[in-house]
């Protein structure tokens, strides 16, 4: 699993991949480039992982990336990250994991949305609105709550 976080905490984007290879690691950078297009990042903090060198380098090289945007590969100052990820981690193994990717991917966004309504990090949607959380699940899924 993807994710990226701003500075102070809140999801700027999340993809759940079958790989964690070079072609994912861009393909999450992109999108997260494009949820996050107000604001260019100035320093992206990534664990370990040699894809995202790879992915980001690439992105450079297309223009989609700015030159001056620093890369550091530190688990430490990825910390913000990875407390966001243990919530998700948490739903999941309670699920008992799931029988098919398609599955995986719609249990996460719905657990991904419902992460950011209780956060408060939907802007126009305060947190005691119900009907406005109702109505903006039903916009997501086609469900209502």
């Amino acid at each position: 699993m993807y994710r990226a976080a701003d500075s102070v905490g809140d999801t700027i984007d999340f993809l759940l991949s079958p790989k964690r290879d070079a072609v994912a690691a861009r393909f999450f950078l992109q999108l997260a480039l494009r949820c996050g297009a107000r604001i260019r990042p100035c320093v992206i903090n990534v664990d370990g992982h040699q894809a995202y060198a790879h992915a980001i380098n690439e992105l450079r090289r297309n223009g989609e990336l700015g030159h001056r945007c620093r890369y550091r590969r530190c688990p430490n100052l990825n910390n913000v990250v990875e407390q966001d990820h243990r919530f998700i981690k948490k739903c999941i193994a309670a699920s008992l994991g799931f029988r098919s990717v398609q599955g995986a991917l719609n249990t996460v966004d719905g657990y991904e949305a419902m992460h950011m309504i209780r956060r408060g990090q939907v802007r126009w949607l305060a947190k005691g609105d119900v009907l406005g959380q109702r109505a903006f699940i039903h916009s997501l899924f086609g469900i209502a709550a």
